[in-house]
């Protein structure tokens, strides 16, 4: 059995052992009050351990409120490079808007800028490469989504999923399911493979 596995009885969306497998449970070497919750441990190396069971859940709740909105009232965001990729399929999956790499100042409240858009709910790979749409989402009133690692800050997260959201394979693995779960939610079919939310190398 797995020390990084708490609940034998646990139905997870997909194997524990591919979770683990993906490194979807590997935080940082730091970690914050606001994450203290989602961590199952600390490894000898020092890195702490996200509990693989909550990721699991939250990715339910969050796929759940995702099913409630507007396809194109969705925005994901990713400046981070591993993220870019997952981010954008899981747009295209569930017919949200994406923006990857730099997220342009105004995005979300400057209505003369020309890339201006007007999302109702915004998901994020990382709160602090993130952290200019974050912001503008909080100053518009709309809830944020985010992955988030054992060093990150929530103030501003309004569901938190906790995440590896550096990894490549980690972040393919949690987008991934989120668009195959939110579509499950909505009734519609889902005909992506894992793979094709991998980032190249």
């Amino acid at each position: 059995m797995n020390e990084d596995v708490r609940d034998a009885e646990y139905e997870s969306l997909i194997p524990m052992d591919e979770y683990l497998a993906s490194g979807v449970h590997i935080g940082t070497q730091q970690k914050t009050e606001d994450m203290m919750k989602f961590i199952y441990r600390v490894r000898t190396d020092g890195l702490y351990v996200l509990d693989v069971q909550a990721t699991d859940q939250r990715i339910r709740v969050a796929a759940k409120l995702l099913a409630k909105y507007e396809p194109e009232k969705i925005l994901v965001v990713s400046a981070r490079q591993y993220g870019q990729r997952p981010a954008e399929m899981l747009a295209k999956a569930i017919g949200a808007k994406s923006i990857v790499g730099r997220f342009i100042p105004g995005t979300l409240t400057n209505p003369r800028y020309v890339n201006y858009t007007e999302p109702d709910i915004l998901i994020v790979t990382d709160p602090a490469g993130d952290a200019q749409a974050v912001t503008e989402a909080v100053s518009i009133g709309i809830p944020v989504i985010g992955m988030c690692d054992t060093n990150n800050l929530t103030t501003n997260i309004d569901l938190v999923i906790p995440t590896n959201n550096k990894g490549r394979k980690a972040l393919a693995v949690v987008y991934w399911l989120l668009a195959r779960e939110t579509l499950k939610d909505r009734g519609e079919a889902f005909s992506y493979a894992l793979e094709d939310f991998e980032a190249e190398l």
